[in-house]
């Protein structure tokens, strides 16, 4: 079965792709269909925004889609200056994989040289039989004010990103280190069951 996930970016798919695969599901995106509506993520959280997404695509390819978006909390900015679900478009620019590094080890700079993070995800899953949501946070990471020289493209803040379990960049764990954190995180887990019971 065929399931649409209504993204440009590689690494999001690479991210699901075998273990969907695992349960005959072919995930494609909207560059393999050569596809590209114009959407407005007007959406007040990752959630809506993901709706709006899966929603959109489903009506143009009625192929079951899966939106996902996310929005990202920094403990230790006020409400005001929350980056929320803008993570790549910054004072009405959307930056580059380099300029989003450069950004946010600026603001960490400025607030001591770490910040503590958290990822609030959002995804939906829409088809013939209509939407179908799940929300997940993940916290066992802090960014810093100074990036590994790697960058995972299309995940650039993984540059910034220290795993505390490893005391590592999360560009810089081993395969070996990586499986570990996957084979450990549940979320994914549920999410991938989520997918599975509701396409």
């Amino acid at each position: 079965m065929k399931l649409l996930f209504a993204t440009k970016n590689p690494a999001k798919v690479k991210s699901y792709e075998n273990e969907l695969k695992k349960h005959q599901i072919d995930l494609i995106s909207i560059k393999d269909l050569s596809i590209e509506l114009d959407i407005e993520e007007s959406g007040k959280n990752s959630l809506e925004n993901a709706y709006i997404k899966a929603k959109a695509y489903y009506e143009e390819t009625k192929i079951p889609t899966l939106g996902m978006d996310v929005s990202l909390i920094i403990e230790e900015l006020p409400p005001e200056k929350q980056i929320g679900t803008h993570i790549r478009r910054i004072n009405g620019k959307y930056l580059s994989d380099e300029e989003e590094i450069e950004y946010f080890t600026k603001l960490a700079k400025e607030y001591g040289g770490k910040l503590t993070a958290k990822w609030v995800y959002g995804l939906v899953i829409y088809n013939e039989n209509g939407a179908k949501e799940y929300s997940y946070s993940k916290d066992n990471f802090y960014f810093v004010d100074k990036p590994s020289n790697k960058i995972n493209p299309g995940y650039p803040l993984d540059s910034i990103s220290i795993i505390p379990e490893y005391n590592k960049y999360l560009v810089d764990l081993t395969k070996e280190e990586k499986e570990k954190l996957n084979k450990d995180d549940k979320e994914k887990k549920d999410l991938i069951e989520f997918i599975v019971e509701n396409i």
